[in-house]
């Protein structure tokens, strides 16, 4: 029997070798052992439910930078983390954030397109742009609608065609509307619970939506993460098309 209660999880799908759950803000995906991480905390939920102490195996196909919230997709097996990790890599996987910005974006009909060039920074956990000819370049492509504004705040909704370090919330800044709440890209504005650790601050930037094929069974899978419960005090900007979650 393994000793104290489960961390707190929240599944949004779980089938066969599959396993999607809702990331709260200020977590990170993975860490080394004793560091709080949803890889840890995923291992020792499904520990005490399965009362398994060895043999567990969960494979990240993907990662969200730990001040982001939304659905992250863990396996069970190996093979299907190959699977995933395989449709990540193709972009055969649709993946659609929501973000809060500083600055006006106008609402439209159609789409548009940010294309740059980036790179990540040595020994640093940031990114930054630079010229298509820097030998460390690698093409960043988003596209992103504006739902609404109120002049000073907008909120879009990105999908990423490439997944760089960082993407979003670089190229949102380069583009003139960093993400609210992040300092590390400039933000003059908090968002979420204060805190006085850094890392535990959270941004408003969330992975809203994930659609890809069950690795087994090549079955569509589309979740859906509902909104952690900061949003909601931006709900006359978001209207009614935001599903909050309410705090447990």
């Amino acid at each position: 029997m393994i000793e104290g209660g489960p961390p707190s999880l929240e599944i949004l799908y779980e089938r066969g070798p599959c396993l999607v759950v809702a990331k709260p803000p200020g977590v990170l995906t993975q860490a080394p052992p004793g560091i709080d991480s949803m890889e840890a905390r995923v291992r020792r939920f499904l520990q005490i439910r399965e009362e398994k102490q060895h043999h567990l195996y969960l494979g990240m196909p993907h990662r969200l930078d730990r001040p982001v919230s939304g659905v992250l997709v863990i396996a069970r097996h190996v093979r299907a983390a190959q699977r995933i990790a395989e449709q990540f890599e193709l972009r055969r996987v649709v993946k659609r954030y929501w973000a809060l910005v500083e600055g006006e974006l106008t609402p439209s009909e159609d789409p548009a397109t940010w294309s740059d060039f980036m790179r990540k920074l040595p020994e640093e956990a940031r990114s930054e742009i630079v010229s298509s000819d820097h030998p460390q370049a690698r093409q960043a492509i988003l596209h992103w609608q504006s739902r609404a504004t109120d002049g000073s705040i907008s909120w879009l909704e990105i999908q990423l065609e490439t997944g760089r370090t960082h993407q979003i919330r670089l190229q949102a800044m380069h583009h003139g509307h960093v993400v609210l709440g992040d300092e590390l890209y400039g933000a003059r504005s908090r968002f979420g619970p204060p805190s006085i650790d850094p890392r535990q601050r959270w941004i408003a930037l969330h992975a809203r939506h994930l659609s890809f094929h069950d690795p087994m069974t090549k079955e569509l899978i589309s979740i859906d993460a509902p909104l952690p419960a900061p949003w909601s005090e931006y709900a006359s900007l978001l209207g009614e098309a935001a599903p909050f979650k309410t705090p447990a």
